[in-house]
C-alpha cells in the first residue's frame, strides 16, 4: 500500500469511539492525538511511494496542524482550571463580607428588628434634610430631621418600634439649599447573611432574603 497524499487529520479529533473519550481529561485527549497522529505518520512513512515521497514542506504542515490541535486542547484545559480557581477565589473572598452591610440603591429600608436602615447621598452641601418614612399607602409614618449636611454620604438609622416593618413602603429625602432642592441619591442598607457561587457568579443573599449579584450592590460598610 502506498501512500502520497498529506494525511488527512480531520479525523483525529472526532472518531467513531470520541465519546468514550470526550469523558477524559482535556490532557488525555491531546495525548491520544498525538499518538494517532504519529501512528498514521509512521505508516505513510513507511508505505510511501519511493519514486514520490512526502517532501520536507509537508511533513512540517501536518506536524504544525497536530501541535496546533494539542496545543488548543491545553490551552481549554488552562482556562478551566483558571476558571474553577477563580471562582473558589472569589467564594472565600465573599465570605469575609458576611455580617458586612450593604448598600442598594433604591428607597427600601434594611431592618434588623425594628430599626430601619438607608443611606443617601448629597451631590452638594444642604441646609436643611429631612427624612419621610413612607407606608404603603404612601401616607408619611414620621419625619427625621437632620438639618444642615454636607456633601457626601450619609446613613441613619429609624426607630420603627411604634410600626409594623411590613407596613412600611420606604423614604424619601427633601434636601435643600438657599429654597433650591438638592436632589440625594437614596440607597437601602442590608446586612450580608450568606454567599454563594452560581453559574460563575458570585451570589450575595441579604437579611430580607433577596439575592444579588455582587455587581448589583452598590458599596459596603
Amino acid at each position: 500500500m502506498m501512500f502520497s497524499s498529506p494525511l488527512d487529520l480531520s479525523g483525529l479529533g472526532n472518531t467513531p469511539g470520541s465519546s468514550t473519550a470526550k469523558s477524559a481529561t482535556s490532557a488525555t485527549n491531546a495525548e491520544a492525538t498525538q499518538d494517532r497522529f504519529l501512528k498514521l505518520l509512521v505508516a505513510q512513512l513507511n508505505n510511501q511511494d519511493p519514486m514520490n515521497p512526502m517532501d520536507n514542506a509537508q511533513m512540517t504542515t501536518q506536524m504544525t496542524q497536530i501541535n496546533t490541535v494539542a496545543g488548543i486542547e491545553s490551552l481549554n484545559a488552562t482556562l478551566k482550571g483558571m476558571a474553577a480557581q477563580y471562582s473558589s477565589m472569589q467564594t472565600m473572598q465573599g465570605i469575609t463580607l458576611i455580617g458586612r452591610e450593604a448598600l442598594v440603591a433604591g428607597n427600601g429600608l434594611g431592618f434588623d428588628g425594628t430599626v430601619g436602615k438607608g443611606a443617601f447621598r448629597l451631590p452638594a452641601a444642604a441646609a436643611n434634610v429631612q427624612v419621610d418614612v413612607v407606608g404603603k399607602n404612601g401616607q408619611v409614618l414620621d419625619t427625621l430631621d437632620f438639618g444642615g449636611l454636607t456633601a457626601g454620604q450619609h446613613s441613619f438609622n429609624w426607630d420603627g418600634s411604634d410600626f409594623n416593618p411590613n407596613d412600611v413602603a420606604g423614604y424619601r429625602v427633601r434636601a435643600s439649599n438657599g429654597g433650591t432642592p438638592v436632589n440625594a441619591t437614596t440607597f437601602g442598607r442590608y446586612s450580608v447573611t450568606a454567599v454563594a457561587n452560581q453559574d460563575g457568579e458570585l451570589r450575595l443573599e441579604l437579611q430580607d432574603g433577596s439575592t444579588l449579584r455582587h455587581d448589583q450592590i452598590t458599596t459596603f460598610l
